[in-house]
């Protein structure tokens, strides 16, 4: 059956301007990095403030109650924060392998909890009125994490990220171990793929492959369509026989640092079924007059030079590119929620920042509006100023950002450990 086609305004939200506001902190939170006042930059109008800190907050979940659930991999939990009232913290469930992604599904009058582990994916019974969980139960057993049988314990992205889509369907990321080998792409289960399962985890298939991290799982509102952001390889060289800028020679096969600090753009991609969107052998070029969208690819000099591999016919191009480096880590689709209308017609992704440009970039949370043609518009900075661009210093990193039922923006930091509100100033 078709899906309803998704609601666009009438006329295009009144444009955002910005100003710099203060981060409301309540007294008792006022400790480590908010023991100075703090200052980011957001939409005008709207206030930042701090309602939990939760050291290194990662994913976020709304509950069907209008709360909110924090993962905690490092400590193996995952955290209720209650908004309906004095914001307390409160523990839902521990002893976990590295949890992140987090789903809900109500299922013959029954509500889950599905989680991602590093190493699996499991499932409680939530029961809605209390907020507890119970009946823990692994679904897809056996995922690779850093104690799988030739890692020797290093594994870069093993955490799990997973959405449900409207086709009933449980998808997962499994994402590469490694920067850029070939390895990711031959062991069993390959590792930089997306997959898809039923709901009780059989059936397990690649749905899409050649993706080296995709942190961020959503559906587009209305449609069935899976969209995800991507975190792309480090340290690449430049791939042609000529000279990366003005002048002569061949820089062919040299790391250049001019050259990583903007190749290859990280990613915003439709999920397609049976797609191959490159990694590792192949790179989404933004130096072409269409910039940073449909990008045309760039072989892998360490594993297709030249194409000799395999060509770029194999590879689906990239829907959107993301500045190199940034890092795109939770995302969300907003048209279905309750946010204001400037921002309720687009996606938001939470920049970590990098750690290996001349100058750092991401360190915010970024909107991409979504035109009448389906695809992703031009990148709005929608908050900003845990990055200093003058002198450098960092003080949050975002992780997720996701919309509540109260209409505001919920952002994790576990940098800071923090969890923030980013709503209309009452």
């Amino acid at each position: 059956m078709a899906l309803p086609a998704v609601t666009l305004p009438a006329r295009a939200a009144d444009p955002l301007s910005f100003e710099t506001v203060p981060v409301q902190v309540p007294s008792e939170l006022r400790e480590g990095t908010f023991d100075r006042e703090r200052r980011l930059r957001v939409p005008k109008g709207f206030i930042i403030e701090v309602v939990a800190r939760i050291a290194r907050a990662r994913f976020l979940m709304g509950t069907p109650a209008g709360n909110l659930l924090v993962s905690q991999p490092a400590h193996g939990k995952i955290w209720l924060v209650r908004l309906d009232g004095d914001r307390s913290v409160q523990l839902l469930a521990s002893g976990l392998r590295l949890p992140q992604g987090m789903a809900f599904k109500n299922i013959d009058g029954a509500t889950y909890l599905y989680v991602g582990e590093c190493n699996e994916i499991v499932r409680f019974r939530y029961d809605p009125a209390s907020e507890r969980v119970s009946n823990r139960e692994v679904i897809v057993p056996n995922l690779p994490d850093a104690s799988s049988a030739g890692l020797g314990g290093a594994y870069g992205h093993e955490l799990k990220n997973l959405a449900i889509g409207p086709d009933n369907k449980l998808y997962v990321d499994v994402a590469s171990a490694t920067n850029a080998s070939p390895s990711d792409t031959t062991s069993n289960p390959v590792r930089s793929a997306i997959y898809q399962y039923d709901l009780d985890g059989s059936h397990g298939r690649i749905f899409a492959r050649g993706i080296r991290n995709a942190e961020g799982l959503d559906f587009l509102p209305g449609t069935g369509e899976l969209w995800a952001v991507v975190n792309e390889r480090d340290e690449i060289r430049f791939p042609f026989h000529r000279p990366w800028r003005q002048g002569d020679g061949d820089d062919y096969g040299k790391r250049l640092s001019s050259y990583v600090d903007d190749h290859p753009p990280d990613e915003l991609i439709h999920v397609k079924d049976g797609a191959n969107y490159g990694w590792p052998f192949a790179n989404p070029d933004p130096d072409t007059p269409s910039g940073l969208d449909n990008m045309p690819f760039d072989p892998d000099y360490d594993n297709n030079p030249d194409w000799r591999r395999f060509p770029e016919s194999t590879f689906t191009r990239v829907d959107k590119g993301i500045q190199a480096h940034s890092a795109p880590l939770g995302m969300a689709f907003l048209q279905s929620s309750n946010v204001p209308e400037q921002v309720r017609h687009g996606l938001v992704t939470a920049y970590h920042g990098s750690w290996d440009r001349t100058r750092k970039t991401g360190y915010k949370v970024a909107y991409f509006p979504w035109t009448h043609d389906g695809r992703p518009g031009s990148q709005v900075d929608l908050v900003t100023g845990w990055l200093d661009d003058a002198t450098q210093d960092v003080w949050g990193r975002p992780v997720d950002v996701k919309p509540g039922k109260d209409g505001a923006l919920y952002i994790s930091d576990d940098d800071s450990g923090t969890v923030y509100r980013l709503a209309r100033a009452r």
